[in-house]
């Protein structure tokens, strides 16, 4: 009889690329002249980094946590969540009542190849405004990828 392997191999999100990101995605709120709340989450959804630009708005430090915890524990971007339940009434007016789970964009799961690391989420402008802020962040691991090729 064969071994059991006990044992899953899994990457995460390192403080050190979540760093960059918040660094990335600051430059871009600061270039859109707007404050947002960025969060870095690891792949099971625990807080990774966190920065809130001066005068974000109060309520964007919450929301920016919980789109990182929905892109995670979902592996699925935010925005794709209205197109999905929009259609389906009982789906959408329950699925919304799910702790932590945001349906508009500005949450992105972080990815490693097709690997799930983590996820970010941003918050303080339109929705539209703070995908732009993720999607500035996430070139941070393009950019890095791209250097080690």
């Amino acid at each position: 009889m064969s071994e059991l392997n006990l044992a899953v191999e899994s990457k995460n999100i390192s403080l050190d690329l979540a760093t960059k990101m918040l660094v990335a995605a600051k430059a871009k709120g600061e270039e859109l002249g707007m404050n947002f709340s960025i969060a870095i989450v690891d792949k099971p959804g625990n807080l990774k980094a966190f920065s809130a630009m001066d005068n974000a708005p109060v309520l964007s430090l919450e929301i920016a946590q919980n789109k990182a915890f929905s892109a995670a524990a979902y592996n699925r971007p935010t925005h794709e969540w209205y197109d999905r339940l929009k259609d389906d009434p009982p789906l959408l007016n329950g699925i919304v009542h799910t702790n932590r789970l945001v349906i508009f964009g500005g949450g992105y799961p972080i990815k490693l190849g097709d690997e799930l690391i983590g996820g970010i989420g941003v918050s303080g402008g339109h929705y539209t405004h703070d995908m732009q802020v993720c999607e500035a962040a996430l070139a941070v691991i393009e950019d890095l990828i791209s250097v080690k090729e």
